[in-house]
Formats: structure tokens, sequence, C-alpha cells
């Protein structure tokens, strides 16, 4: 009786067991992701004698993000960014934002070293970037298509959220400034960008990818 009693329970927590991991495993799959930085872009998309300070805040990124595997992936984010002249160039500010499909991969499993509860991720994707001048250049309107790759760090603070470091570069695919006046206070040009943000799992917890 003992013997049988004791084999029901080993039975209902190896159940248990796989329908928790099996939910965790559903539930990992889809996160948002939010994201608080700087930006610093290249001064070649600018036309003379127009400079940008070499770091601009604020770069703010909000996405998207669903795991098809443990390691590969998708996400479809947002990005806004604001820079402006630096010191002793024509007075300008500029909005960039872009939106983007990248192609995600976890690399944490390749990176064992890792200390427990980081993780390591790449991303990269095409995507479309919308350049407007604001002030005496508002006209200045352009757009572009763009490609972005990034390397994310995470460190979980719980089952559902973690905090990230994201450093990404934006290369512009643009044409350009013609006349030149086309380009005051415009841009056409790549961008490096870092922040700091939070990944929410919308359903689950963060290590059960």
């Amino acid at each position: 009786m003992l013997s049988t009693i004791k084999h029901y329970c080993f039975i209902l927590i190896a159940v248990f067991t796989l329908s928790t991991a099996n939910a965790q495993i559903e539930t990992s799959k889809w996160k948002a992701l939010f994201a608080l930085g700087f930006n610093s872009p290249s001064q070649d998309g600018l036309v003379a004698p127009f400079e940008a300070n070499s770091i601009n805040f604020p770069t703010i990124n909000l996405g998207v993000q669903r795991m098809f595997t443990p390691q590969l992936g998708a996400k479809v984010d947002f990005g806004y960014n604001r820079f402006a002249n630096a010191d002793n160039t024509p007075e300008f500010k500029t909005n960039y934002t872009r939106f983007n499909l990248q192609f995600v991969y976890d690399a944490t499993r390749d990176f064992n070293f890792l200390p427990f509860g980081t993780g390591m991720l790449f991303h990269v994707g095409p995507g479309y970037s919308m350049i407007k001048p604001l002030g005496d250049y508002g006209d200045n309107k352009t757009s572009f298509l763009n490609a972005m790759g990034g390397l994310e760090f995470h460190y979980g603070i719980s089952r559902t959220v973690s905090a990230f470091i994201d450093a990404s570069y934006i290369v512009g695919f643009a044409d350009a400034f013609d006349p030149i006046t086309e380009g005051f206070g415009s841009f056409n040009g790549n961008m490096l960008t870092v922040t700091v943000g939070v990944a929410v799992s919308l359903s689950g917890c963060y290590t059960c990818n």
C-alpha cells in the first residue's frame, strides 16, 4: 500500500513538473521591451557647416519580441531619437524615428561562462527611418531604409522581469542631399545608440527561454 502511494506521488510530481515546465516555455515566448538612453549620429550624415553633439539625449526604444525556439526569434520595435547642434555651429534640433523588424538570436547557451541569471542576445534586421528637423528647417524632412544590428546583456530581476543594456548601430541607406540646402538641419547618415531598459515577460518567466 505504501509503495503504491509513493508510486502515485511520484507520478503526480512528475506530471506537475512537466506541466510547469511546458507552461514556462510557452509563456516566455512573448516579451515587451522598454529602453532609454543616448544616441550619437555620424557627422557625415550632416551637411557643412552643421555639426551635431557627439552624445545626445534622449533615445527611446519600445518593442515586442517573440521567440520561436529557445534561441531564435524576432522583434518589432520603434525608436525615437533627438539630437542637436554642437557648439559654434548653426543652431538646430532634429527628430529621428525608426521602425524595424529584427531577427533575434539568444546566445546565452553559447557563452556558458556567463553568471547565472544573465543572458546575451544579438539582433539584426531592416527598417525605415524618418527624419524631421525642427524650427527653421522643418521643411527638410526626409526618410530612407535602414539596417540595424545590436547586442543586449540581460540580468534577471525576477521571474518575469529583466534589466538589460543594449548597444546598437543603425546604417542608413539615403540619397545625398540635392540641392545641398535640403540637408540644412536634416540627416542622412548612421547612428549609434546605447540604452538601458527593462524586458517584461507578457505571460511568464524570464528565465524559461
